[in-house]
């Protein structure tokens, strides 16, 4: 699928919140399409059984991605394996419980912030370090976004401010990048059948105060357009995508 100087083998992506739900899908469909995959999350144990599931070569590397220093050494660890780094998906993040924001606890709110926000940088800033000294140089990152970020749900100002600002995030990082080789998309998904959103098929708040239950897809959808996202040839990129369950309330919420 891919035209790069790289062979179908050789190509490396790593995938942040790897152990479970969108992270293991993607992780598994890029595996499936040849890339030697390294995946990263908290949670150790669920790390080592994903790896055994993906198969292969696949590197587990606990790291919390809120934390400049584990992000150093996560990176470090799948050079050191790889040797490269040639796709970076942004995926791990946390949310918040849903209350009125004067009831939201600040170390809440900083939580949601330093992982869905601060860790998608830290991780970007690193890629760049590794991508640009590469030969061949360049490579992509995909940023896990939310339809959310511009369609809140009720009582999701953590989830919302943040995933808002990973857009302002992908612009920047495509515009920098573009002079080094180095791509910049977003997947913005929509009640991909996950942990995080188990509860919309029992039933959900909506907009107008009322519990419905909620629509949602298989999460293979979206494992299926990463990997389309990152086998596109250098000169070529997708920019922003929405993938989403068809009779989620979407558009038109409100």
């Amino acid at each position: 699928m891919t035209t790069s100087p790289l062979g179908q083998d050789d190509r490396v992506a790593l995938v942040t919140g790897g152990g479970r739900g969108i992270g293991l899908a993607c992780a598994q469909a890029l595996a499936d399409d040849g890339w030697q995959v390294a995946i990263a999350g908290r949670n150790a144990d669920a790390l080592d059984t994903a790896a055994a599931q993906i198969g292969g070569d696949t590197l587990a590397v606990p790291a919390d991605v809120s934390d400049p220093e584990a992000v150093e050494r996560l990176f470090a660890a799948t050079v050191e394996r790889f040797g490269r780094i040639d796709l970076l998906f942004n995926n791990a993040g946390i949310a918040a419980p849903a209350v009125p924001v004067d009831e939201l606890d600040v170390d809440v709110w900083n939580d949601v912030v330093a992982v869905n926000l601060t860790g998608s940088f830290l991780c970007a800033r690193a890629a760049f370090a590794q991508m640009r000294q590469q030969d061949p140089s360049g490579g992509r990152i995909i940023n896990n976004g939310s339809v959310s970020a511009t369609t809140p749900r009720p009582f999701s100002a953590p989830y919302t401010a943040t995933k808002h600002a990973i857009t302002g995030l992908t612009k920047s990082l495509s515009l920098d990048g573009r002079s080094l080789g180095i791509s910049c998309g977003q997947i913005n998904i929509g009640n991909a059948q996950s942990a995080m959103v188990e509860q919309m098929a029992a039933g959900t708040l909506q907009a107008d105060g009322s519990i419905k239950a909620e629509a949602t897809m298989d999460v293979r959808h979206v494992a299926d357009a990463v990997v389309y996202m990152a086998s596109l040839p250098p000169d070529a990129n997708v920019f922003d995508i929405t993938v989403m369950a068809n009779g989620m309330p979407f558009v038109g919420r409100g």
